[in-house]
């Protein structure tokens, strides 16, 4: 069974999961097993019935071959009902049986079918969602959403060509050999030995074009993910008058997927050659041999022509078993993608047992903090600062310098490899991320929105709130006016991460779900930068009047935004290289100083002047 691996190498006991995750299998058929597992009674019914529907088809030659015995030994018109009132019968009885298993069959599909799909994906999804922010960076989000899309699709595909494929197939050979038998021993022999070899040819060729096919899939999912990444982008492009480049970009990415598809094909067709010469051969042979054997004496017309007839049907079945495993290793082959690049170690998991962060202060304390994105590569060493409790705290530094590291290290986005953070004393790394995430807020320079209604996204914050309170929310937050200007008010929809909306519209609706929320501590990454003056003033106006005893930490790059704050961090190459409030670091005239000094337009330098 190793050849059902294909793709992952990764040992499932071995790998790092989140506990709210699923406990997927990280090997293709356990978790084509794993989704099917509680629709097992429905797979039994299926199974009974591609039974009958399969004898009720194979059957049929010898129901004919019972009538052209009737015919050969009819001996006058009196007799004629008689001789075929039982094959008639017999052949009436399989049509009947062949209708009502293949309908109830179908039936079973239609019932099971889509919730097979619903439970794969939801699965893949419930999975995905527990990977850290690096691996969502690391990845297309068209392309992650496809491969959910394409591997529950496949998940069903490959079921359905066991079920509806195999199994009926398998019957047929067996029901077919046994017949030929029964007629003439050779006839058996011969007709056994071909199907034993075809198929075991046909699944060898079929092994053969996995890696094409899951080459294939993986392919489509790339380009799957850069045509959203161009669709997403496509203002940029029409800005920068680039949308004959963007083409141009597509085309390499629709060219690579076009060379793949066609080595894939290539295979497959190499392969239907064998199908075809061999189905001859069988169809030649049976005959030649059956004739010969009825010439002699040893079958009867009505054998010669149920050899005939089942030769026939087992050609056309064994055509469809070959493409059919062409497809179900394609349907593997996708299957194997998605989960490769879906069930993965999760960079980040609660420790066993985690309990929730309970903040009744917010303190926020490092301690010999050691952390890198890379190894080798430092952002921090020994890092170790405290914020007390209802302080608020400007970050500010040159790009690079570690002030959104801090942030990242804050929210668990990433763990440091050494030393502790710690939040009214508790390590974050041994609380639950759902509790250290309900108790922080972060309104980011670039917040992203539901392509939902304004209410939905600002109620995002709080899932009790009324509309009054949202209201509220989105007043302090200045953004009432705006919204209620709307035609449809706040059931409006703001489009794919809220591109209907301005970008200083878009922070104020983010500001106001993070007021809605009200989580005992604030980050705010550059929260107003995309607002005018007069509309930045009154929002920090309100925000300052809410923020109460929060604890409080804002990223700026407008000095001036932050100068008003308790206290003042200083980053240079990952290190607080000064700490004080806004008057007493100018009156050092150290570094800070020179950071004030340089600002162009209330702005830092990225990088300091050499």
């Amino acid at each position: 069974m190793g050849f059902f691996v294909w793709g992952i190498t990764m040992n499932s006991e071995s790998m790092q999961r989140a506990a709210a995750a699923p406990d997927l299998p990280a090997t293709t058929i356990a978790f084509i097993l794993f989704c099917v597992k509680q629709f097992k009674y429905w797979l039994a019914l299926m199974l009974v019935l591609e039974i009958g529907q399969a004898l009720g088809s194979i059957l049929v030659p010898y129901a004919v071959k019972n009538l052209m015995d009737a015919v050969a030994h009819g001996k006058g018109d009196l007799l004629i009902w008689e001789a075929f009132q039982q094959p008639l019968l017999l052949l009436l009885g399989l049509n009947v049986l062949e209708i009502v298993f293949s309908r109830g069959s179908g039936a079973v599909l239609i019932i099971m079918g889509p919730r097979l799909r619903q439970r794969t994906s939801r699965l893949l999804y419930a999975y995905l969602q527990q990977h850290a922010p690096r691996y969502f960076a690391d990845h297309f989000a068209g392309s992650l959403a496809h491969r959910i899309s394409e591997t529950a699709v496949s998940v069903n595909h490959t079921m359905w060509a066991v079920l509806c494929d195999f199994w009926p197939i398998a019957i047929t050979f067996s029901v077919s050999v046994f017949l030929l038998f029964q007629a003439h021993q050779g006839l058996g022999l011969m007709v056994a030995g071909w199907v034993m070899l075809y198929v075991m040819l046909s699944f060898w060729l079929a092994t053969r074009c996995q890696p094409y096919a899951q080459s294939y899939a993986a392919t489509r999912s790339l380009v799957n993910g850069k045509i959203v990444d161009a669709v997403t982008n496509i203002l940029n492009a029409k800005l920068f008058a680039r949308l004959d480049y963007e083409r141009a970009h597509l085309e390499q990415y629709l060219e690579t997927e076009v060379q793949t598809g066609r080595r894939t094909f290539w295979y497959m067709e190499r392969v239907r050659w064998f199908q075809f010469i061999a189905a001859a051969l069988l169809k030649v042979g049976t005959i030649a041999y059956a004739l010969s054997l009825w010439d002699s004496g040893a079958i009867s017309v009505g054998d010669f022509v149920m050899s005939t007839g089942l030769a026939l049907l087992i050609i056309s079945d064994a055509r469809n078993l070959t493409r059919r495993f062409l497809e179900f290793f394609e349907y593997i082959g996708n299957v194997a993608n998605g989960v490769q690049t879906i069930v993965r170690s999760h960079e980040i998991i609660d420790v066993p047992n985690a309990q929730d962060l309970q903040i009744s202060q917010g303190r926020i304390e490092f301690r010999q903090v050691n952390f890198a994105y890379q190894p080798g590569n430092p952002v921090f060493k020994d890092l170790t600062v405290r914020i007390e409790p209802g302080e608020r705290v400007g970050l500010v530094g040159f790009s690079g310098s570690g002030k959104s590291s801090f942030v990242n290290l804050i929210l668990r986005h990433y763990e440091p490899q050494s030393g502790q953070i710690l939040i009214d004393d508790q390590d974050i790394n041994l609380a639950t991320q759902d509790s250290l995430h309900q108790q922080v807020s972060l309104i980011p320079q670039d917040p992203s929105l539901f392509h939902r209604s304004l209410l939905d996204n600002i109620g995002y914050g709080s899932l009790d709130a009324d509309e009054q309170q949202i209201r509220q929310a989105a007043s302090l937050a200045h953004a009432d006016d705006f919204i209620m200007a709307m035609p449809e008010a706040y059931q409006a929809l703001v489009g794919e991460r809220g591109v209907k909306l301005s970008g200083g519209q878009r922070q104020r609706i983010a500001i106001a779900r993070v007021l809605l929320k009200d989580a005992p501590i604030l980050i705010l990454d550059e929260a107003t930068s995309s607002l005018d003056s007069l509309t930045e003033k009154t929002i920090q106006d309100n925000l300052d009047r809410v923020m109460g005893k929060k604890t409080v930490i804002a990223i700026a790059h407008r000095l001036s935004t932050i100068a008003h704050l308790d206290r003042i961090l200083v980053f240079d190459q990952g290190q607080i290289v000064e700490d004080g409030t806004h008057q007493q670091l100018l009156d050092k005239q150290g570094f800070y100083y020179r950071l004030w000094t340089m600002q162009a337009g209330g702005f830092m330098p990225e990088q300091a002047s050499p």
